[in-house]
């Protein structure tokens, strides 16, 4: 449903934070009902467009904004909602508590006579927005019940009561199975096809080419070009967003001549995990993948110690072992990186140096204290043996990119000399190009006998990078499977059937 006039267009859109330009002079539009794909590595500036266009974040002088042909001289948050613009950000922001008609109708909660809660009328919003999507669902439902599938139905439906003519959806496939997510992309067609244009963000490039109309591709703030998604393919969208070509091939290989290092029999942790059973030899990178809820972050934090498992055994080098802490397996020889390196995996305010050994302390102590000498050679091996990227090693972590924190963060791990290095999400909040240079770290580990327990909630992470892929699903291995014995494209049906 294409227009001659766009419905939203913005030129000349710059934003500088901490004298870093996000954003330096982009240009973006919008036709009414068009399907259009903003696509570009993390921290492209996206989401600083985004917050633009919503009125959370005002532009330097210069731009130009025009919404259905009227020109914005100060866009603000309640202005954006009047005009019809919507954002529903991951996370959906709903309440778990509210019933479903609280939800999409809550701002009647504040419109009737004195304060009061209208329900009648918030229950009618409900309706007529969930009647627009083709959808019944349990108006009198606490929200927290339903599926993620259905919650994103119900962040939509919400949108649609603000009479949205333009809708945001940032990763709204991130936690869905393939049926949910066709489902919803049928949904997002019956919106364009009444005239709402929507606007997708996501990492999952064939779904993209699949709904998308048009196509604006970001690179380090600055817009590379407006494209077409007809004839558009998933190696040129990567090509555009980062601006290298990057060959994929599996590099599973056997390692049955190799010693087991890890396994693992009928681990259980009571609601988060059952009967998980695996071996893990010596230089093999063992990939576990599923949906978010599979149960794979519960593991591993059981298998580095922070949590107890209930039932079942964890044996390393033969020997069965019980970590009460994680202190008792970085003794042991188990390394685990988080998947939240914000909080969980670096101290951001500290320098690097400090992140990078604050695993091995104790390897760089001298007569009880901490000897410089022995720090700095620590620091300096690591960082130029994963070709860190950095000013000076006393400047604040938070100074790095993400790719190069990341590698910072798997430093700090192979400082205790592991004998098993466990990756949560190691790619999360790194772009493309800074995913290869990990994996080729992954590999070149792996080539040196660090066995690796890769997790990933991307098929294609573990199918070009593990050897062996176990594909958890509601807290039990579901398949293993070998990557060279089947597609991507197979392996991607099972993860998200």
């Amino acid at each position: 449903m294409m227009s001659a006039e766009p419905l939203l267009s913005l030129k000349n859109i710059k934003i500088t934070f901490g004298g870093v330009r996000a954003l330096k002079g982009v240009s973006f539009e919008v036709n009414p009902g068009e399907v259009h794909c903003l696509a570009g590595e993390n921290g492209c500036g996206k989401s600083t467009l985004i917050k633009i266009i919503t009125g959370v974040y005002k532009p330097e002088e210069g731009a130009e904004f025009f919404f259905d042909g009227q020109p914005i001289t100060a866009m603000t948050p309640s202005m954006a909602q009047s005009l019809g613009i919507q954002v529903i950000w991951q996370d959906l922001a709903l309440f778990g508590e509210m019933t479903v008609a609280e939800n999409i109708g809550f701002q009647y909660a504040v419109s009737g006579k004195y304060g009061l809660v209208d329900k009648r009328a918030m229950v009618a919003a409900a309706e007529k927005a969930l009647a627009r999507l083709g959808v019944s669902l349990d108006l009198h439902m606490p929200l927290k019940e339903l599926p993620i599938a259905q919650r994103q139905i119900v962040a939509i439906a919400r949108a649609l009561v603000g009479e949205a003519r333009l809708v945001f959806m940032d990763e709204p496939t991130a936690s869905l199975t393939q049926s949910e997510t066709d489902y919803l992309i049928e949904i997002v067609r019956n919106l364009s096809a009444s005239g709402v244009a929507v606007v997708f963000v996501s990492h999952r490039l064939a779904e993209v080419l699949e709904i998308s109309d048009r196509m604006t591709v970001l690179r380090d703030g600055a817009l590379v070009g407006l494209f077409p998604v007809e004839g558009m393919t998933q190696s040129r969208v990567t090509e555009l967003m980062t601006g290298r070509n990057f060959d994929s091939a599996v590099i599973a290989a056997d390692h049955d001549d190799q010693p087991v290092v890890l396994s693992v029999k009928n681990l259980s942790r009571t609601n988060e995990f059952e009967n998980i059973s695996f071996d893990l030899r010596r230089g093999e990178t063992l990939g576990v993948t599923g949906l978010l809820g599979a149960g794979r972050t519960e593991l591993a934090l059981t298998l580095f110690g922070m949590r107890q498992p209930h039932q079942g055994q964890i044996v390393l080098d033969g020997e069965t072992v019980h970590f009460g802490s994680n202190r008792d397996a970085i003794r042991a020889g188990v390394a685990y990186l988080s998947e939240d390196r914000l909080s969980l995996g670096l101290n951001q305010p500290q320098s690097i140096a400090d992140n990078l050994v604050m695993a091995s302390l104790d390897r760089i102590l001298s007569g009880g204290l901490i000897s410089p000498s022995k720090k700095e050679n620590v620091v300096s091996h690591w960082i130029s043996a994963l070709g860190v990227k950095i000013g000076r090693p006393e400047d604040p972590i938070r100074t790095l990119s993400g790719g190069n924190q990341q590698r910072v963060a798997i430093a700090k791990w192979l400082a205790i000399g592991p004998k098993i290095l466990i990756l949560d999400a190691p790619t999360v909040g790194v772009d493309v190009g800074a995913r290869a240079g990990i994996f080729e770290i992954v590999r070149k580990l792996a080539a040196e006998g660090l066995s690796i327990i890769l997790i990933s909630d991307e098929p294609p992470e573990v199918y070009f990078n593990a050897d062996r892929i176990i594909h958890m699903a509601e807290g039990r291995i579901k398949a293993t499977y070998d990557p060279r014995q089947m597609s991507l494209t197979e392996l991607e049906g099972k993860v998200y059937a």
